[in-house]
Parts: C-alpha cells; sequence; structure tokens
C-alpha cells in the first residue's frame, strides 16, 4: 500500500484547509484509513479515522467539532477538512492505512505517508 499526502500549508488562525491521500496498491486490504500529526518533541497523535467497512469516524477529543475525516471509495482517497484551525493544530500531517490480519492471532499493518506541513499562525 503506498498512500500520497497534499493540501497542506499556511493558514492564518480560524481559517480551513483540506488534506487529501490517495491509496494505491493493494487498497482492498485496507481496513481503516486515518490522519495522525507531530509536532516538534511530542509523540505522534491520532487526530481522526475512518473504517472501511461501515465508515464510522473516530476523532481526537481536540478537533472535535472542527475536523471532518470523509472518504471517496472509489477513489481510494479520504480527505481532512479542518476548519477553525488553532495555532496549536500546527504539525506535520501523516495519512496512515491500517491492514489488519488473522493467522489466527490479530496483526497489525501500518502503511504511511510522507507527510505533510500544517502551519497556523496567530
Amino acid at each position: 500500500v503506498q498512500l500520497a499526502e497534499s493540501g497542506g500549508g499556511l493558514v492564518q488562525a480560524g481559517g480551513s484547509l483540506r488534506l487529501s491521500c490517495t491509496a494505491s496498491g493493494t487498497t482492498f486490504t485496507i481496513s481503516s484509513m486515518g490522519w495522525y500529526r507531530q509536532s516538534p518533541g511530542k509523540q505522534r497523535e491520532l487526530v481522526a479515522e475512518v473504517t472501511s467497512g461501515s465508515g464510522s469516524t473516530d476523532y481526537a477529543d481536540s478537533v472535535k467539532g472542527r475536523f471532518t475525516i470523509s472518504r471517496d471509495n472509489a477513489k481510494n482517497t479520504i480527505y481532512l477538512q479542518m476548519n477553525s484551525l488553532k495555532p496549536e493544530d500546527t504539525a506535520v500531517y501523516y495519512c496512515n492505512a491500517v491492514r489488519l490480519w488473522f493467522d489466527p492471532e490479530i496483526h497489525r499493518d501500518d502503511y504511511w505517508g510522507q507527510g505533510t506541513q500544517v502551519t497556523v499562525s496567530s
């Protein structure tokens, strides 16, 4: 699985950005996709994710009500609409895809994009 991201940039506080991530390769094996972010000196954290089957979503508390994750299955693409951006949202955002497989124990493979910088100025 390969992931290609786009859409980062510089925006003023209160503004909006939209990130996109397109998966290629053995995409039928993907269980879920999502976005993580990492800022200097901090651990990478989950921002939002969406499952491939039911399309259920999950968000970090810090972005609930401001960010929306969506997917276009036909294009193997997910989006992250980020509104009301704050300076603390500044980070490198990474697209993530998860493949779960069983033998019969459950195993997890994570795939990552190259990251895209989001900078929110105050």
